[in-house]
């Protein structure tokens, strides 16, 4: 498995130089191009679905579908003022794409292969319109994404066309990634690699997290990011237990563990990474748990790169599960016997969301990970009122080219600021 060497406590800092500078117009405009080739073989994927379970239509509302099937380049935050505009239309023979006034330029311009249907915050009226339109008589419908209400009016205004509730379809296909995409994701890690290590210089004793989240923030959208993949979180000391918590007003103290999880956005796929950082000279405690945390990722990391290596290729060895390689992580973690067990799951997929298909924990599906693929991998132990630790690295697997490599490059070993 590919991964770059991790610094020892009293090593050099990571230099920003260290990791792969943005990507250049040239980049965006290639990958650009190499969405518009691939948006047939997406829509021919989800048509031999329908096909196969029998619809004529699939009505999706799901922004990060918009656009891998259409191009539309929608978000959480664009989607969520947006009214109809952006649903879209899949039938045998073409891409339908709803959209009002302030959308039309844009449709035309990022999704020119779909027919524009004008929609002003009027689904259920304008339904019966579409549907016949279309020629649908049976449409499968992203039913985890859309109300109940609207669902009950849409039957209502079209009662000759069945709704076929579905899930799933769209995310199985995009679980496999494409080299262009897995290029930006990994486009994502460098842009987060490079701020974190810009970072650390400007982390010391008495700055708040909620001073350091914003630098960090600043650094990722200056350093090559489009937008971040999430809110940053910076948690100092007993904050660094909440895996999911949110910077505040609290200082940075001296040999407390300081925590970063954050991502950023490159044209239009993300990246996802924790690092614990030590501030000063580290507890014995907490350098202890950090060593198991590493331990239990370093586990996981050579299963995977055992499942790609020629020996398991030559013998034709499936790859493992999910739920397998987060029960290798735990028991690691569990034979070790001082600290709980982290209560998440081990990692996720990630690519135009950050998160998404493969699911690698307790409750994910037992069958082979994808490929090509790339999922983060996120041990940790989190002690209530005292410390957290948690390590996570996105890694892309790739079966067939005998790869399994870590695309975030910032160090993982101990690292100590502020000192």
């Amino acid at each position: 498995m590919s991964r770059p060497p991790g610094p020892t406590s009293g090593s050099p800092w990571p230099h920003p130089a260290d990791f792969a500078a943005p990507p250049t117009s040239a980049d965006l405009a290639r990958w650009d191009e190499a969405d518009r080739a691939a948006r047939p073989r997406r829509l021919d994927a989800l048509r031999d679905r329908m096909t196969r379970e029998g619809v004529d239509g699939y009505f999706g509302v799901r922004w990060e579908h918009m656009r891998y099937l259409t191009g539309l380049p929608f978000d959480e935050g664009e989607v969520t003022g947006s009214g109809d505009s952006g649903k879209f239309l899949i039938t045998g023979t073409e891409s339908i794409v709803l959209a009002d006034s302030r959308y039309t330029l844009i449709v035309q311009r990022d999704a020119p292969e779909s027919r524009l249907f004008e929609c002003y915050n009027a689904l259920a009226d304008r339904w019966p319109d579409l549907v016949a339109a279309a020629g649908v008589t049976r449409v499968a419908v992203e039913a985890m994404s859309i109300p109940h209400l609207t669902w009950e009016r849409l039957e209502a205004a079209a009662p000759g066309v069945e709704l076929v509730p579905v899930d799933g379809w769209v995310e199985a296909i995009r679980q496999v990634k494409e080299p262009s995409e897995l290029e930006r994701v990994a486009a994502a890690c460098a842009v987060a690699d490079r701020a974190l290590a810009s970072l650390l210089p400007s982390i010391r004793v008495g700055v708040t997290e909620r001073e350091l989240a914003l630098d960090l923030e600043w650094r990722i959208r200056t350093g090559g990011a489009e937008r971040l993949a999430f809110d940053v979180a910076c948690l100092a000391g007993a904050e660094a237990a909440l895996p999911h918590g949110s910077p505040g007003p609290r200082p940075v103290r001296g040999g407390a563990v300081l925590l970063f999880d954050f991502g950023g956005q490159v044209a239009g796929y993300r990246s996802d990474m924790t690092r614990t950082l030590f501030v000063g000279e580290p507890a014995e405690r907490d350098l202890a748990v950090y060593q198991v945390v590493a331990a239990a990722q370093d586990a996981v990391f050579a299963a995977l790169a055992d499942a790609v290596g020629p020996a398991a290729r030559e013998r034709g060895a499936p790859l493992p599960d999910g739920p397998a390689m987060d029960a290798l992580a735990r028991s690691i973690i569990e034979a070790d016997g001082r600290w709980p067990v982290y209560g998440h799951g081990l990692g996720h997929g990630i690519g135009i969301a950050t998160h998404e298909l493969p699911g690698l924990g307790r409750r994910s599906v037992v069958t082979p990970l994808p490929s090509p693929t790339v999922f983060s991998v996120e041990p940790g132990i989190y002690l209530e009122g005292e410390t957290g630790v948690r390590i996570e690295d996105l890694v892309v697997l790739d079966q067939a080219g005998g790869r399994s490599e870590i695309v975030t490059r910032f160090p993982r070993g101990v690292v100590l600021v502020g000192g």
